[in-house]
């Protein structure tokens, strides 16, 4: 008997330009957990970082090693949003992140699908801070 197809994804992976500047970011303004940290020698190392409770995929921070690489730093998706953080409380993130100093583009809206605001990260990458509607 053939097992059904399960899978997830574990990972996203997000091109960074330091290590330590970037899990300051994310633990500090975000109130995520470090998950690991580990050194793989040569400069490189295998950090994730999860949102507070969170039973999805993690975020795998991968420090830009050449030129290229460094060119995508903040610019992921070619501009548009690249991640999307959910949350059961919109507002009580959405306060706690402008206390923290995280730069939003926009005022938060009301859409069929939730309560919705593009944030920046240190970099620049565009996230979505959202809340999603009930159904």
């Amino acid at each position: 008997m053939n097992k059904p197809i399960q899978q997830s994804i574990a990972n996203i992976a997000l091109v960074i330009a330091d290590y330590d500047d970037a899990i300051a970011f994310y633990t500090q303004k975000l109130q995520f957990k470090l998950v690991e940290d580990t050194d793989l020698g040569a400069g490189k190392r295998w950090v994730q970082l999860s949102p507070p409770n969170s039973t999805g995929a993690n975020l795998l921070l991968a420090k830009a090693s050449n030129e290229q690489q460094l060119q995508s730093v903040g610019n992921q998706a070619g501009g548009r949003v690249f991640l999307f953080l959910h949350t059961n409380d919109f507002w009580r993130d959405y306060e706690f992140m402008q206390q923290q100093g995280v730069e939003f583009t926009e005022q938060p809206r009301t859409e069929q699908y939730g309560t919705v605001a593009v944030f920046k990260d240190l970099y620049g990458t565009k996230w979505d801070l959202l809340q999603p509607a009930a159904n």
